[in-house]
């Protein structure tokens, strides 16, 4: 029978095993790092998660296209200047209201509407995307994932040594601690090489590298104002600080100077944003109202929101929520209809149509709609009122199928078909 301590010295040689096996050279810096996932595994990685997080954020802006086209070319032509040319980049706009931008494995990039309006020229953009770009070059991603993982093991061993010593749990504690403080302290180290190589790729461009100075100050201005809604992802992914604006100054003097900012190029990029940030203003308004419980209010903030753009779907998605809210089924299923007429390819629009469908016992339409919605994202909600719609049908089989997909999700959703499940059996 192996030892206990065999044992210990077993799992303290297999995690610096895989400490060693997994040592690579970031593309950017020319460093070694620790990274236990490889390149293809990014690349998947990327392409599986980049449609499902759009979904999840309010899908791409689609008011103005040519928009869309503008972000993805300034993307691309940094994109091809940087450390990792033959990555399959993307750049999409997000119709979110928060100012932040993220990166994926593999390229896939997304920057929110509310990032854009704050911008003031070209170069400025040419900041955000290509910090963005340092993160998915520089397989910062990967790092952290493998990070995560060499971190568990670590804890795992520090709480076996420890055992029956009445300190284990202070131990590991502590080591979670620590673990959380370091890997704080690399994100911030992510920050300040994005920043820096990303104006290097800013200079190849030819953009001024100025604009990467003033980003970072607007960024810390923001971070003053803590009333602020919504901007607690940007500043957990995003820390600002005048360190930062600091470190770019000096950057930007070891770089060429001159560079061009393309204002009126980009404020002509963003003209619809500016026309229509009256009306998101009054959405924004009418989300922070409903989530208070003020729905009198909401409704007409939303509906004012409408007359102001008329082509903006999650103006229509929030009324039929409100009116959803207030038992108003047949108006709130106008109002999705409306949602769905001008963006049809939002998962969320087809899963609330079809919740209302449920309400009004239309479970045809209940079904055709929740398992539309399922191409665009799958969701352990579309699974349990799919498995509703098929319990009220007398299709028990696949009300069961469902029920468990919705199961395997945890949390209240999952609790809830365990009780549909356990309801279906018993009656079995």
């Amino acid at each position: 029978m192996i030892s206990r301590t065999q044992a210990l010295a077993a799992s303290a040689a297999l995690l610096t095993t895989s400490i060693l096996n997994g040592c690579v050279v970031n593309p950017v810096t020319g460093e070694k790092q620790v990274s236990l996932i490889s390149t293809q595994q990014e690349l998947q990685l990327g392409q599986q998660h980049y449609s499902a997080n759009q979904q999840q954020q309010g899908g791409q802006y689609t008011i103005d296209p040519a928009l869309q086209d503008y972000v993805s070319a300034v993307g691309h032509k940094l994109a091809r200047v940087s450390d990792q040319p033959q990555l399959p980049y993307e750049f999409v706009v997000l119709n979110n209201s928060i100012p932040n931008a993220w990166a994926l494995p593999g390229g896939k990039i997304a920057v929110n509407r509310g990032l854009l309006i704050l911008l003031d020229d070209e170069a400025e953009l040419a900041a955000v995307l290509s910090h963005e770009i340092v993160h998915a070059a520089a397989r910062h991603s990967a790092t952290a994932m493998s990070q995560q993982q060499l971190l568990g093991a670590g804890l795992a061993i520090v709480g076996a040594a420890t055992q029956n010593t009445g300190y284990s749990d202070l131990i590991a504690s502590g080591s979670q601690l620590g673990g959380s403080a370091y890997i704080a302290r690399y994100s911030r180290g992510n920050e300040l090489e994005s920043d820096q190589y990303g104006m290097k790729y800013m200079a190849a461009a030819g953009y001024d590298l100025q604009g990467a100075v003033r980003l970072q100050r607007k960024f810390v201005e923001l971070s003053k104002d803590r009333q602020t809604g919504g901007l607690e992802a940007l500043f957990a992914s995003h820390p600002p600080s005048q360190s930062r604006v600091s470190a770019n100054i000096k950057h930007s003097e070891s770089l060429p100077k001159g560079g061009v900012t393309h204002r009126a190029v980009y404020q002509k990029a963003i003209a619809q944003l500016k026309r229509d940030a009256s009306a998101y203003d009054n959405y924004d308004e009418a989300v922070a109202a409903a989530n208070n419980k003020k729905f009198d209010s909401a409704l007409t903030l939303v509906r004012k929101a409408q007359k102001q753009q008329p082509k903006e779907a999650a103006f229509f998605t929030l009324e039929g929520d409100l009116l959803g809210e207030t038992k108003q089924f047949k108006n709130a299923y106008k109002a999705y209809d409306h949602a769905i007429q001008k963006n049809p390819s939002l998962f969320s629009n087809w899963l609330k149509r079809g919740l209302i469908n449920l309400q009004l016992k239309d479970y045809v339409a209940a079904e055709r709609d929740l398992t539309r919605s399922l191409r665009f994202l799958d969701t352990a909600y579309a699974h349990y009122y799919l498995g509703e719609t098929y319990e009220k049908q007398g299709n028990q089989q696949s009300a069961y199928k469902h029920y468990q997909t919705a199961a395997g999700a945890g949390g209240e959703i999952g609790t809830m078909a365990q009780g549909r499940i356990k309801a279906i059996t018993d009656k079995g």
